[in-house]
Parts: structure tokens; C-alpha cells; sequence
């Protein structure tokens, strides 16, 4: 056959397959990893990927779900834990408190020795608290915002009552305030006395407690860098300034959590406020001693009494801390974003 001059398909050699001629299209290179497809490249679809050696976990929502009696297992074992170690202990105390009546629990209360230890344990506390809140903010900025020696050396230094026992704590302040101490002697002429009266168990309690709230800020603002301070003073802002409008509505509430936390481990301290402050009844007992003090003389119905009240002011301070966070909780996933 003749082909025509004008016809633009090529010539097939007879006896050679159509594949074979030079108008074939060139086999499909991989596609580069960042480089379009040039014009009329071809790809071929990739094989279906082998199977695996094993069944993958099946998952609904994001969440894996385990054996349904993995699930009640976990679950009795969490439920079981907190019932035996948490709340059997405090029905406890109330059913205990309550075991004579009302009036008898309400009684407990007019003891003006029971009256004096409630006094000092909140005056312990507001004293404490202000003093670590201070301490806690400063502690928080030098650590976070700047850079100098003996850095870690104050962080370990902040850790230290939670490696300490609080009875070691409270033997150190006997060792420097004591009748042989060697600042009792500056301390009684121009002070006063310190041990067995109320500024040893301020300063038993400020000990124990003042990790809480550096602790809850040092994440926290470690994570928050200090470019909006930095933004600020190139504003113009003055340090105040900065630490007023920017610092503080950034860690108000860390800084909240942290009060809190410290505000009932130091209304309920015992070890080394036990040590400093000599059991002296109506004068140096807090609430925890003097609930000692009850057990120990057979008053039950008065010492759970007081460990009621402890513990009421315990559950308190757990529910102003949910209410907050269900409260403002847009406002606290915003400061973790942050």
C-alpha cells in the first residue's frame, strides 16, 4: 500500500510491532517529590500496599477503643482506688463528727481553745500566703525572663520543702531560733520570741508552702517567652506598666491556682508547726494539732469536729477551683494557646 505524502502518521516496517516504532510513548518516569508533572508524562496507579503482620487498632472519634472489659476494669480499679483512699476517709470524719448529734458537733466549736487554734491557723495563713505570693512572683520573673548564674541553683533551692521533711524544717528553725541558737539573741532583744509563739509558726508554714506558687508560674511563663514584654517596652511601657497590662492577665490564673494550692497546705500543716510551736493549748496550737490534742484525750466527737471543719474548708476551695475553670474556661484555653 501507498502512503500518502500529506499523511503525518509514521511509516510501520512490516513484521515490527506498533510498540516497537519510534511514535511510542516513552514508558512513566516517578513523579520528584516538589516538581509538576511535565506535559504528557503519564503516571501508573501504585499497587494496593501489603498487608500487615498484624490487625491495627480500630479507632472511633480519635480515641482507641479498647476491650469493653479492659474498660470496666480501669475504670473499677480508678473508682475503687479513690473511694477506699479519698472518700470512705471522709465520711468518715463527718459521720464521726456527727455521731452524737448536732449539737454535741456544734458544741465542739464553743471550746475557747478549739476557737483559739481556728484563730491562729488563719492568721498562720494570711500571713503565709501574701509572703509566698511575693515570693512566688519574683522567684517566677527571674527565672523566666532573664538569664544568670546560679540559675539553677535558685530553682533547686525552691524544690528543696518538697524534698525536706517538714519535721526536719521545723527542727532547723529550733537549731537557729532556740535558747542556743545563734540568732535568738539578736532576735529576743530587738524582736521577741520566735520559737514556741506565733512568728515560729509563720515561719515553719511560710517554709513548707512557698514552692506552690513559683511552681505554678515557672511552666507557665517559661512557655509564654517574653516577646509580648519585650513588645511592650518598645511601646514605651515602664517595667510596672508591663507587669500590670501584660505579665499579670497572662498568668492570673496559674497565679490563682497557686494561692490556692498554698492556702490549704498551709492551713493544714502539722509536722514542722508540730516542732516550733511547743503544744502550748489556746496560745500556739493550730487546728491540726489541736486535733491531735482531742484524739489523744478521747474527745472524738471534738476532734473529728475540727477535722470536719478542715476538711470542709479543703472541699472549698477544690470547688472555687472547678467553678473557675468551668466559669472561665474560654479564657484559659485561650492562655494555654497563648
Amino acid at each position: 500500500m501507498t502512503k500518502d505524502a500529506h499523511d503525518p502518521t509514521p511509516a510501520v516496517s512490516p513484521g515490527i510491532p506498533a510498540a516497537a516504532s519510534s511514535s511510542e510513548t516513552p514508558p512513566a518516569r516517578p513523579l520528584v517529590a516538589g516538581r509538576a508533572p511535565a506535559q504528557g508524562m503519564t503516571f501508573s496507579h501504585p499497587q494496593s500496599a501489603p498487608l500487615l503482620p498484624f490487625e491495627p487498632l480500630k479507632q472511633t472519634n480519635s480515641v482507641i477503643n479498647e476491650p469493653r472489659l479492659v474498660r470496666w476494669l480501669l475504670i473499677a480499679a480508678a473508682l475503687g482506688f479513690l473511694s477506699l483512699f479519698l472518700l470512705l476517709p471522709l465520711l468518715s470524719v463527718f459521720v464521726e463528727a456527727l455521731r452524737k448529734g448536732a449539737g454535741a458537733y456544734f458544741a465542739a466549736f464553743g471550746d475557747p481553745e478549739t476557737l483559739a487554734a481556728i484563730k491562729l491557723t488563719f492568721i498562720a495563713a494570711a500571713i503565709a500566703v501574701p509572703l509566698n505570693l511575693v515570693f512566688g512572683l519574683c522567684a517566677a520573673w527571674a527565672i523566666t525572663k532573664f538569664e544568670f548564674r546560679g540559675k539553677q541553683f535558685l530553682i533547686t533551692l525552691i524544690d528543696l520543702p518538697f524534698s525536706v521533711s517538714p519535721v526536719v524544717a521545723g527542727l532547723i528553725f529550733v537549731l537557729i531560733f532556740g535558747a542556743q541558737g545563734w540568732a535568738q539573741p539578736w532576735f529576743g532583744d530587738n524582736i521577741g520570741k520566735v520559737l514556741f509563739a506565733t512568728p515560729g509558726i509563720v515561719l515553719a508554714t511560710v517554709f513548707v508552702t512557698f514552692p506552690f506558687i513559683a511552681r505554678e508560674l515557672i511552666p507557665l511563663m517559661q512557655e509564654q517567652g517574653t516577646e509580648d514584654e519585650q513588645a511592650a517596652l518598645s511601646l514605651g511601657a515602664t517595667g510596672w506598666q508591663t507587669f500590670i497590662r501584660v505579665t499579670l492577665p497572662n498568668i492570673k490564673w496559674a497565679l490563682l491556682y497557686g494561692v490556692l494550692l498554698c492556702n490549704a497546705r498551709a492551713m493544714g500543716e502539722f509536722g514542722a508547726v508540730s516542732v516550733v510551736s511547743g503544744h502550748i493549748r489556746g496560745l500556739t496550737n493550730t487546728m491540726p494539732l489541736h486535733i491531735e490534742i482531742l484524739y489523744n484525750e478521747y474527745q472524738f466527737v471534738s476532734a473529728f469536729a475540727v477535722a470536719s471543719l478542715l476538711a470542709l474548708l479543703a472541699m472549698v476551695t477544690l470547688a472555687v477551683k472547678s467553678f473557675l475553670e468551668w466559669r472561665y474556661a474560654d479564657q484559659l484555653a485561650a492562655t494555654r494557646r497563648h
